[in-house]
């Protein structure tokens, strides 16, 4: 959501390749068949179901996981009677888990730490702490949006949203904002320099407001693969990461270093609303901070990388975008490639991009064993297809070519169903439709 759409009613409604409006909040055009978040948690649900039957029928190494997420749950049994237990155990590791995160992210003698049950929860919680009634500033890179938890966390703060692309001009609204959120790396992961991080970080400071860094992905991606800065070296005062993102093996949840005081306040918030993480889930993020490699993030960008030339070469370099982890489609191109194989013109269909490309995760999941964020991703999450490999995704579904014809196979098979709205309904949500 951009600065002119909060500040504006009449301003322009965004429209996708196709004509449809653009929801503000999560970016993408909605349409028959998902129509709000709660068809979205249907289309998660119905993933869910498709992969437990994939497993239950062919084991656990039938599928990979190409959300970009391991997702895996690293205690170590001693853990279990120790660390997890939910009255002591916090107290057993909280200065093991406040070193660890605090080295990881770069931070400062006396900083804080605090673990959410999510990233998302963990920006949420932390606007709601500190906006302090004031307009949020949220700095992107060029071409990019906030995630969906900056979003809804000022709507729920029930403060504005200036959300400003990094090559605009973000000096001019940093005035009157007391929490400044810079998104380092994107989910679609697109990059913001240090240098500009560093620029944005020093003008809010001296305009006395606090600066959050989004470094769900770019704690570990900048400094591994492109040399940068640890986080908190960039001189923000918090920074919060994803325990299951580039090259963190799970579990899923956000860890927030910084100013103790300040990482207080977003903990005591998380409280309140219940997005704290229990003991047994902050226990599974020490571990995961601890076994940290930056082999396995480099790894898995070479995967990645091998995997975005093989499909580049069957769709074509202007449809297929390299990303640092893996090869990216829009759900726009998704939508023209299927329009194209069909013969058929948009007008002939109902559907809407997002429900072209959760279609596609759905029978690259059921008949391939190729799990993407298409049918396991949250409410908001972005719609194109991404795939990026975790360590062991490609092996489990027969290598590089075996993904691309997966790709190109499941692409014929909604060719041929995508006019009719009731087999692609059924397709993506299934039961629940």
């Amino acid at each position: 959501m951009s600065a002119s759409t909060q500040k504006a009613e009449t301003a322009p409604v965004r429209t996708d390749a196709f004509g449809n409006a653009i929801d503000p909040v999560v970016g993408f055009a909605r349409g028959p068949i998902i129509r709000s978040s709660i068809e979205e948690a249907k289309r998660l649900r119905h993933g869910q179901a498709v992969a437990a039957r994939r497993v239950q029928e062919r084991g656990p190494r039938s599928i990979g996981v190409f959300t970009g997420n391991q997702r895996d749950f690293p205690v170590r049994p001693e853990d279990i009677a120790t660390n997890c237990e939910e009255w002591v155990g916090p107290g057993l590791y909280a200065e093991e888990l406040r070193s660890v995160a605090v080295e990881h992210l770069g931070g400062r003698d006396g900083d804080g730490c605090a673990v959410f049950n999510r990233t998302s929860a963990g920006i949420v919680a932390t606007i709601a702490a500190l906006a302090g009634g004031k307009p949020v500033l949220s700095v992107v890179p060029a071409g990019d949006r906030s995630h969906a938890s900056v979003v809804r966390g000022s709507a729920l703060a029930r403060v504005e949203l200036r959300e400003v692309p990094s090559d605009r001009d973000w000096r001019a609204h940093i005035g009157d904002c007391h929490l400044v959120i810079v998104t380092t790396v994107t989910s679609a992961l697109a990059r913001l320099d240090d240098a500009l991080a560093v620029a944005v970080i020093e003008k809010a400071h001296k305009a006395g407001a606090i600066v959050l860094l989004d470094e769900a992905y770019g704690a570990r991606l900048r400094p591994v693969l492109h040399g940068g800065q640890k986080a908190l070296a960039l001189g923000a005062d918090l920074a919060i990461t994803n325990c299951d993102k580039a090259g963190l093996s799970g579990p899923r949840a956000g860890v927030l270093v910084g100013r103790s005081g300040l990482v207080m306040a977003s903990a005591a918030k998380a409280a309140e609303y219940g997005m704290e993480a229990r003991a047994p889930i902050a226990a599974a993020a020490l571990r995961s901070l601890q076994k940290f490699d930056p082999g396995h993030l480099t790894q898995e960008a070479a995967a990645g990388q091998e995997l975005a030339a093989a499909l580049e070469a069957k769709m074509g370099a202007g449809i297929v975008v390299r990303s640092d982890l893996g090869p990216m489609v829009d759900e726009n191109a998704i939508l023209a490639v299927i329009l194209e194989r069909a013969s058929v013109s948009a007008d002939a269909i109902a559907v809407v991009p997002c429900e072209a490309t959760a279609a596609l995760g759905m029978l690259l999941l059921e008949d391939h064993g190729i799990l993407t964020v298409n049918t396991h991703g949250q409410p908001g999450a972005r719609v194109s297809l991404r795939l990026k490999p975790t360590l062991d995704a490609l092996a489990s579904v027969g290598g590089v070519s075996a993904v691309v014809d997966a790709v190109d196979d499941c692409l014929g098979k909604i060719a041929a169903i995508v006019t009719d709205e009731n087999a692609m309904r059924t397709l993506i949500l299934g039961e629940f439709a």
